[in-house]
């Protein structure tokens, strides 16, 4: 089976996620989440950035101590990261007509999204967020992704009523020509949530040319 081909189930049983197309994710699902920032409002200077990295990454190590058992598969509901400012619903992306991800609506810059054919957060593997870091009003929902620091904490409540706790313990950004994506959203065997918006050197033509890229382990449950 193809990774654009439907998922075969049998009458009545829900449907398994996908395999996710990753390539697909990290060259051409982030362009058009964030390619006006021309039309910013007094911020010339564009939204923070990490330093940048081209390898995963010797300096990042997850946190310490045991982490708690993986959750049920449970669509994220909201995400809030209380350090940049961050509160915002979650929607479901797939993938388009060509089998690319989709971005969340443009006309909606405060809105993340989750790749649906991936873990949910708190499942065990990889769980990926998105959202716009601008839009032609402004700052959008990841305007602050890159200002983001180690040892904070990202939580997302799920569908489920419970919330995942995440701590982030690495933060760069990858040319988007160079983008490491196995290494970036291959599973570690614990609960991990990578969250992506747009990043790096800016050109009026072609928009941003990196990806901000945020890596966070899940630390808790409640």
């Amino acid at each position: 089976m193809s990774p654009t081909d439907p998922p075969k189930t049998s009458p009545g049983e829900p449907a398994a996620p996908r395999r996710p197309r990753w390539g697909v994710l990290a060259l051409v699902g982030l362009i058009g989440f964030g390619m006006v920032r021309q039309g910013l409002s007094g911020e010339a200077d564009g939204p923070p950035q990490p330093g940048a990295a081209t390898s995963v990454f010797p300096g990042d190590r997850p946190p310490d101590g045991p982490a708690p058992p993986p959750l049920p598969r449970s669509a994220p509901a909201r995400v809030a990261i209380p350090s940049i400012e961050v509160s915002a619903p979650v929607m479901p992306l797939g993938l388009d007509k060509d089998g690319w991800i989709e971005a969340p609506p443009a006309g909606d810059a405060d809105l993340a999204g989750w790749y649906a054919d991936a873990p949910s957060p708190g499942e065990s593997g990889t769980a990926v967020l998105v959202g716009h870091v601008d839009s032609a009003g402004g700052p959008a929902v990841f305007y602050g992704l890159g200002a983001l620091e180690k040892g904070k904490t990202i939580r997302v409540t799920r569908q489920d009523g419970r919330t995942a706790v995440f701590e982030v313990y690495g933060i760069h950004v990858f040319d988007k020509r160079k983008f490491p994506a196995r290494k970036i959203y291959g599973s570690t065997g614990h609960p991990e949530l990578r969250v992506l918006t747009c990043g790096g050197d800016y050109s009026a033509g072609s928009g941003y040319a990196g990806n901000v890229v945020v890596f966070a382990r899940m630390t808790g449950t409640t």
